[in-house]
């Protein structure tokens, strides 16, 4: 008969064992043939990997990424930020409503704000023709089809990814520490600066990995208001492999991407801890 420990283990076993598998047939096994096929595509060698160092093409690509995703990250962080803060100090009735829409932002789909962003923003559309009508400009400003396009559309994005990080480590703030510092004499300011802002940086870093991770994969958004003028690399990865039939190089810079997404994830564990910025998703 065997004893309660092995039945107990056997039953832990069998509760954690589907974990570890899903990992190595989800993520494991493909993250193996992406990588394989970087390396023996048309033909085996490492050219795919000399061609991302020596084509400008690609490497103009990658620039733009991480330039888009920087813009990105700041806007969105920065929108966040004003949006939690006005969350931490509203009535619960106000606080319901600023989680209310942020939470209906979640259920928008992507597709769909992306072409209400073309609508607004083409030449002839609401805003380039009201502000015709105005006679504040003489041609439709450039909206869409470019960078900034592309950075109003992630930004629209990824704001509400940013606020509920930022949400859980405002909440975390102590009254009396504000109190305390308003009855030493601090100003308004002094208490935004010196307290406030330190006690909440957890969740802003939090937020910015966040949003700079999730920005780096973005590619239904750039791909419609950047409209082929501003390619970012998940988009270009598509283009090589569904439209070139480059898959060779298509895994390399999928590669290329998952490693830009670790050494993020890195740096932000690095300046900021792993542990500090966990606490900031609590």
């Amino acid at each position: 008969m065997a004893s309660p420990t092995s039945e107990t283990l056997k039953i832990w076993v069998f509760l954690i064992l589907p974990l570890p598998v899903l990992v190595v047939l989800g993520y494991v096994v493909p993250t193996a043939g992406v990588l394989g096929w970087s390396f023996t595509l048309p033909e085996p060698g490492v050219q795919n990997y000399a061609a991302v160092l020596e084509s400008q093409r690609l490497q103009t690509v990658i620039w733009r990424t991480l330039r888009i995703c920087l813009l990105t990250t700041v806007i969105s962080v920065g929108l966040a930020y004003l949006i939690a803060y006005r969350w931490r100090f509203a009535t619960p009735r106000g606080r319901q409503l600023i989680e209310l829409v942020v939470l209906v932002s979640f259920w928008l789909s992507m597709l769909i704000r992306a072409f209400a962003w073309l609508v607004l923003l083409r030449g002839d559309g609401v805003i380039n023709q009201t502000l015709l009508w105005l006679g504040l400009i003489e041609a439709p400003l450039p909206l869409v089809r470019n960078e900034f396009g592309a950075v109003l559309g992630m930004v629209h994005f990824m704001v509400p990814f940013a606020v509920l990080p930022m949400l859980n480590s405002f909440r975390e703030v102590d009254d009396r520490v504000l109190n305390a510092a308003r009855s030493l004499g601090a100003t308004p300011g002094q208490v935004l600066r010196d307290i406030f802002f330190p006690l909440t940086l957890p969740g802003m870093a939090a937020a910015s990995g966040i949003v700079f991770i999730f920005s780096l994969g973005s590619f239904v958004t750039p791909a419609l208001l950047g409209g082929g003028r501003a390619v970012m690399l998940a988009e270009y990865i598509y283009l090589q492999m569904f439209q070139l039939s480059n898959w060779g190089m298509g895994a390399t810079l999928a590669i290329v991407l998952m490693a830009m997404v670790v050494v993020t994830a890195l740096i932000f564990g690095r300046l900021f801890g792993f542990k500090n910025i966990a606490g900031g998703l609590k």
